[in-house]
């Protein structure tokens, strides 16, 4: 038997990670989460729980060493924890970069290193690339993220190259499917009649349905090497046609009206969001930073590494995970 900690177990991601876990008969499986953690989405059987004061150094070198039998400890590590958005810009270097140092740091002082830590990181640590030839994403490309949100991930990345930690590294394209609530936000829009997109330029996306993203994560730790990155997402890219097309089917819905906002525009609103979400003390889906990651035109995604490493090759097309997650929203009662 292996022990599996994945830290950040809560919400969107972390269940389907725990889901991916627990259907594996040689892993004993914990959640790492906070005090404040939702467990809805968790499975109904098969994860142990330990919870971190993530902001205690203290308190979580405590948990590493008192949580498991003395001389114990969990052999893979899964880091979920982050923040894709938040009311002040200091608080995406806090949440993705200040509390996984202290993390590392810990595992580091107690001696509880595992034997792979599997950083889920993201795409947009890499900034804009090849936006006019629209060259697909390799991990050889230079790092340049513009965004505060990019910026704190390629720093947590940092921290584990310094620390030479075991680390695995998966930058991911746009993560969807069932419990997901910013891409239900674009089909939610999508049953009114309406498909929002910015710019007028070609805008090539990309995606992985969070059960493949698990499930490959699972893959990587039986079998990719340590100290490697990869990048994560589906083999082909989309053109935003093409992806209203494919959400219209489902929906059954004959007439979308595309509605293309220009990026001056996109700007001015998203500034304007942005301040009412600190006005409310709720950060707002639309603000500034999301903003270039809007107006980035190239998201196509190079994944042969990861396919040579470990055998990654997503499963699940596009219109197969738009269904599944459709009918998810349904049967909840989030789409009408």
């Amino acid at each position: 038997m292996k022990r599996i900690l994945i830290v950040g177990a809560g919400g969107f991601l972390g269940s389907h990670l725990l889901e991916a876990a627990v259907r594996q008969p040689d892993l004993e499986v914990w959640a790492g989460v906070r005090e404040s953690t939702s467990t809805r989405w968790f499975p109904e059987k098969g994860v142990n729980t330990v919870t971190f004061d993530f902001e205690d150094a203290a308190d979580v070198e405590n948990k590493l060493l008192n949580t498991l039998p003395e001389g114990e400890k969990w052999d893979w590590i899964i880091y979920n924890l982050g923040a894709t958005k938040c009311l002040r810009y200091k608080d995406f270097d806090h949440i993705n970069h200040d509390l996984l140092r202290t993390f590392v740091e810990a595992l580091d002082r107690t001696g509880m290193m595992p034997e792979k830590l599997l950083y889920i990181s993201s795409l947009s640590a890499m900034g804009p690339e090849k936006e006019r030839d629209y060259t697909p994403f390799s991990e050889s490309m230079l790092p340049q993220p513009n965004t505060r949100y990019g910026a704190s991930k390629l720093k947590a990345e940092l921290v584990l190259q310094m620390h030479n930690a075991p680390y695995i590294i998966f930058r991911c394209t746009g993560i969807y499917g069932p419990r997901d609530r910013d891409y239900f936000l674009m089909f939610d829009a999508m049953r009114k009649g309406f498909d929002f997109s910015v710019g007028f330029r070609r805008q090539l996306l990309s995606f992985i349905y969070a059960p493949d993203l698990a499930s490959a994560a699972i893959d990587a730790l039986r079998r990719a090497p340590v100290r490697e990155i990869y990048n994560i997402a589906e083999s082909r890219a989309y053109s935003q046609a093409e992806f209203r097309k494919i959400v219209s089917e489902k929906l059954r819905k004959r007439v979308i009206v595309p509605v293309r906002v220009p990026l001056f525009a996109t700007r001015a609103v998203s500034w304007i969001c942005e301040k009412i979400g600190v006005m409310r003390g709720k950060p707002s889906t639309l603000n500034t930073d999301k903003y270039n990651i809007m107006k980035q035109r190239n998201w196509s995604v190079d994944t042969r590494k990861a396919r040579e490493a470990f055998g990654f090759n997503a499963p699940t097309e596009l219109r197969e995970g738009v269904s599944e997650s459709i009918d998810w929203y349904r049967k909840e009662g989030w789409l009408k």
